[in-house]
C-alpha cells in the first residue's frame, strides 16, 4: 500500500474544504454539488484506506508474537484476520480504480442486437435479462426509457437506465460488441449458430453539464410507446422521439407518464449522447498524441459466449475466462468487470 500517496489525497480534501469555505461558494450551485460529491468520494477512499493501514499493523503484531512463540488460538485469529482484509483490500482497490470522473454517475445503456435476425434479437433479450440481474445483485435501479420488441421473439432495441452508486464505473466496462455461440432454439435442424449484439454505455448527465442544443437542430416527433406486453411502459400517445441534425444523434423515450416527463428525460439522454461524443473524440486524440492505438473502440468485439461445443466466456481485452456460462448469463459480472479496470492502470 505503500504506492498510495495519503498526503496528495489529504491535500486534494484540504483544498475543497477551503473551496466551501468561501463566501461565494454556494452562489453556483451546479459547481458547488459537484465539489462536495468529489470530497467526499476521496474522503471516503483515505477513511478506508486509514483503516486497512490499521488492520495491517495489527496483522503485522499478530505476526510477531506468533514468530515468538507459536499459539494455536491465536493463528486461528490471524488466519480470519487476513482473510477479513484480503476482502476489504479488493473492495478498496475497486474503489480506487472507480475514482474517474464521471465514475459515480449513473449509467444508460443501450442494447442493439447485430445481423441474423431472430437469433440476434434473442441474444439481445439475453444480454438485457443479464445486466438487468446484474443491477439487482448490487442493489441497482433499473428503469426502462425505450423498448422495441423482435418481430418474432427477443428485442430490437432497449435502452434503460441503471441508478445506483458508480454504477457507471462499473459498466463502463462492458461497453462494446458481445459474441454468443450455440445451438439455436430457433433452428429445427438444431445446428450451431454464432450471434452479435453490441451495447453501448455512457455516464447519465443532469443539469451539472452544459450543453447548448439549438431548437433548429433538432427534429422532436411523438408516438405511440410499445412493449413486450405492456410490462416495460405505458402503452400511450406520449413516447418522443429527438433526432439531433448535427451529429444525427437519436434519443428515444417511451417510459414517462406524459409527453413531458418523456420530453425531458429524452433530452438528458441526447445531452450525455452528445457529451459521451465529445469525450471519446477528446480520447482518440489523446491516443493520437500518445501513439496509442486503442483496442477497444465502438463496434469491436469485447467477449465470447460460448454454450456450444464447450462451456467458456472470455473477455478478448483481458484474457479473463470462465466455464461458468450460466453463472454469467445470471448476472455474475464482477470478475470480468474487476479484470478490465486493473488492465486501465497505466
Amino acid at each position: 500500500m505503500s504506492h498510495f500517496d495519503l498526503s496528495s489525497k489529504n491535500k486534494q480534501i484540504e483544498d475543497y474544504d477551503k473551496q466551501t469555505l468561501e463566501p461565494d461558494f454556494w452562489q453556483d450551485q451546479k459547481k458547488a454539488q459537484q465539489v462536495i460529491r468529489a470530497k467526499n468520494a476521496l474522503k471516503d477512499i483515505v477513511d478506508r484506506y486509514e483503516e486497512l493501514d490499521l488492520q495491517l499493523n495489527s496483522l503485522n503484531d499478530t505476526a510477531d508474537e506468533l514468530k515468538s512463540e507459536f499459539d494455536e488460538e491465536l493463528m486461528m485469529i490471524a488466519e480470519e484476520e487476513y482473510m477479513d482484509m484480503d476482502k476489504k483490500f479488493e473492495n478498496f482497490e475497486i474503489q480506487v480504480l472507480l475514482s474517474h470522473e464521471y465514475d459515480q454517475n449513473n449509467a444508460i445503456l443501450e442494447i442493439h442486437p447485430g445481423a441474423g435476425g431472430t437469433e440476434s434479437c434473442d441474444w439481445a433479450s439475453m444480454l438485457y435479462r443479464m445486466y438487468t440481474r446484474y443491477a439487482e445483485k448490487h442493489g441497482f435501479k433499473v428503469t426502462v426509457l425505450d423498448y422495441l420488441p423482435g418481430d418474432e421473439a427477443g428485442i430490437k432495441s432497449v435502452t434503460f437506465l441503471v441508478e445506483g452508486d458508480k454504477a457507471y464505473g462499473y459498466l463502463k466496462s462492458e461497453k462494446g460488441v458481445h459474441r454468443l455461440v450455440r445451438i439455436s432454439p430457433f433452428d429445427s435442424g438444431a445446428r450451431r449458430h454464432t450471434s452479435f449484439a453490441s451495447l453501448d454505455v455512457m455516464p447519465q448527465f443532469n443539469d451539472e453539464i452544459e450543453i447548448d442544443i439549438k431548437p433548429e437542430d433538432l427534429i422532436v416527433e411523438t408516438k405511440r410507446a410499445s412493449g413486450a406486453g405492456g410490462q416495460h411502459i405505458n402503452k400511450t400517445d406520449s413516447a418522443v422521439r429527438m433526432v439531433h441534425k448535427p451529429t444525427g444523434i437519436v434519443a428515444t423515450c417511451q417510459n414517462g407518464r406524459s409527453q413531458h416527463e418523456n420530453r425531458e428525460e429524452c433530452l438528458r439522454v441526447l445531452k450525455s449522447r452528445l457529451y459521451q461524443l465529445e469525450i471519446e473524440e477528446q480520447e482518440k486524440k489523446i491516443a493520437q498524441i500518445k501513439g496509442v492505438q486503442s483496442a477497444n473502440e465502438w463496434g469491436s468485439q469485447i467477449r465470447s459466449y460460448v454454450m456450444h461445443p464447450y462451456s467458456l466466456v472470455k473477455d478478448v481485452r483481458t484474457g479473463y475466462e470462465t466455464s461458468q456460462v450460466q453463472s454469467v448469463l445470471d448476472g455474475d459480472l464482477d470478475e470480468f468487470i474487476f479484470a478490465y479496470l486493473k488492465s486501465q492502470i497505466q
